[in-house]
């Protein structure tokens, strides 16, 4: 594994090693064992959608594993005024042992790792979020002690989150059912991308318009904000679009009784899930939010470790 750009780009083994990893690397960390395995290393953070969880989670990861973070926003780098992905991927790696980019175009991800000769990592595109995947199975391990043979239901926006959990869950051995109002559906080529994995693992990816179909039996229950950057025009028109996929009690009813709920964040109660289900028994959101730190030290690990 040299860079992570997309969870479809790793096997099996390589999902299981980073969930194992963060699990050590989180205990380690309760514990008060210092883990210094990338003392001495740099990252470069690049932001041009900001951010307040995969900046810090990023920051603080490297933090403590006894490296050192470089936050650059677009206006701070030359990437912003033209210069060339090309030429900026070569300079980087000169001067760093990492790059991470939270970007829009998943493309700018890719030709990073294409010209540079250090590993990239992909802290979220408009078509993929593999970090916050990862961060949500881990979550979904502790709660549940085990990944393969649950189901889990994402209701909600076709986005990166839903794209990303699809392959998550084709590598993790897990049933996955999406469901999405019409003219929001999942990017053809991902979804396809995704059966396959899941056809080579044995699970079982659903795709469908109805949110009941969706959710029941479901052991995992996940959302998404409706109207995520860059989309703030399109709201008026989500909300109505999305009415029937809110995250309520009702919905809720249908997943197992033990079904735990996920949310990447920023959440708005009262639009894709209600309060009391948010706030509420199920919800295991800040578990989720936490493990962002851990999952990402895992790869941070994996992949610039001498």
């Amino acid at each position: 594994m040299k860079h992570l750009l997309s969870l479809h780009d790793i096997t099996t083994e390589e999902f299981y090693q980073i969930l194992d990893t963060a699990a050590k690397l989180k205990k380690e960390l309760k514990a008060g064992i210092p883990h210094p395995i990338l003392k001495g290393k740099s990252m470069a953070m690049i932001f041009t959608k900001s951010s307040t969880r995969t900046r810090v989670s990023f920051e603080t990861g490297m933090f403590q594993l006894g490296g050192h973070a470089l936050y650059l926003n677009g206006n701070d780098i030359q990437l912003g005024r033209g210069e060339s992905i090309y030429d900026t991927a070569n300079v980087l790696s000169r001067f760093v042992d990492g790059i991470m980019i939270r970007t829009f175009a998943h493309s700018d991800v890719e030709d990073l790792a294409k010209y540079g000769s250090v590993p990239v990592i992909n802290g979220l595109t408009d078509l993929l979020h593999p970090c916050q995947a990862l961060a949500d199975f881990l979550t979904i391990r502790e709660h549940k002690g085990r990944l393969e043979g649950l189901k889990f239901a994402y209701i909600g926006d076709g986005n990166n989150m839903a794209h990303s959990l699809m392959y998550a869950a084709a590598k993790a051995k897990m049933d996955i059912a999406v469901a999405t109002p019409k003219g929001y559906e999942c990017n053809a080529e991902v979804a396809e991308n995704a059966k396959a994995d899941a056809k080579k693992s044995g699970s079982n990816i659903t795709i469908t318009y109805d949110p009941v179909e969706a959710i029941k039996d479901a052991d995992v229950v996940c959302t998404d904000t409706w109207t995520s950057m860059g989309q703030e025009a399109e709201k008026a028109e989500r909300i109505k679009a999305f009415g029937d996929y809110q995250v309520n009690a009702k919905l809720f009813a249908n997943a197992k009784g033990d079904a735990i709920f996920l949310h990447c964040l920023p959440a708005y109660r009262g639009y894709e899930v209600t309060e009391d289900i948010i706030d509420g028994p199920h919800s295991v959101i800040f578990d989720e939010a936490e493990n962002r730190l851990h999952a990402q030290k895992a790869v941070m690990a994996i992949l610039m470790a001498d």
